[in-house]
């Protein structure tokens, strides 16, 4: 916000963020699609296109940007391939501040997904690009981008209670394991403290399958 406590001797002369927005609004011009998305072939407009177009603005006008992150949240998602990724969303705070010491915030959300250690950066990237666009107006051909990174994600499975009770199916998938190979039902629902598979959980029947060969040669 602007200070209105400023002399006016402080602030002669200096524009205020409002002014100082619009003279970099006339001098960016278009930023044109010139990166090529490297799986599916089509164009987009890159953060480096937009940083390049942006700054000789921002330093000719004297404005500067500080970003903020107010929220993350980060979940591991798997690709259709089976492959593991990191999803990030950060929500963003971007305050743009004049010479004169005014300032004008501009809060956004950004999403990344990566298989490394960069769902973070992209998250921020994103959000700085949109949050230019925005607050400056930058000329484009089409506000549609698709941007330079798809992944094809398969739908996040539904939380399970691990206390819940494993379904019939689940019995009579382990009652024909033990037969088929040799293992005793007693010893199982001894060691699991059950008296009939169908009381074990979710939980314990994971167990069960993680450890069934140390289960075999249980005593």
């Amino acid at each position: 916000m602007i200070d209105v406590e400023k002399t006016a001797e402080e602030t002669a002369g200096k524009k205020n963020i409002y002014e100082s927005i619009v003279a970099v609004m006339g001098d960016i011009g278009a930023v044109g699609k010139d990166s090529r998305n490297a799986q599916q072939g089509f164009m987009f407009r890159g953060i480096d296109a937009v940083m390049n177009a942006l700054s000789p603005a921002l330093i000719k006008n004297k404005v500067f940007v500080v970003p903020e992150i107010l929220e993350q949240t980060r979940e591991e998602r798997q690709t259709s391939k089976g492959g593991n990724l990191i999803y990030s969303v950060c929500k963003i705070k971007y305050t743009f501040y004049a010479e004169d010491g005014s300032s004008l915030s501009a809060t956004v959300i950004g999403e990344g997904m990566d298989s490394g250690d960069k769902a973070t950066n992209k998250a921020m990237s994103i959000a700085f690009k949109y949050a230019c666009f925005q607050v400056f107006c930058i000329p484009t051909e089409e506000m549609v981008d698709p941007d330079a990174e798809c992944h094809d994600v398969q739908p996040k499975a539904p939380e399970v209670d691990p206390n819940a009770k494993i379904s019939a199916v689940h019995v009579k998938a382990l009652v024909s394991k033990c037969k088929k190979e040799g293992v005793s039902e007693d010893k199982i629902k001894a060691l699991y403290k059950v008296n009939d598979f169908s009381e074990l959980t979710i939980t314990k029947y994971a167990n069960i399958n993680e450890h069934w060969e140390k289960i075999k040669e249980y005593k």
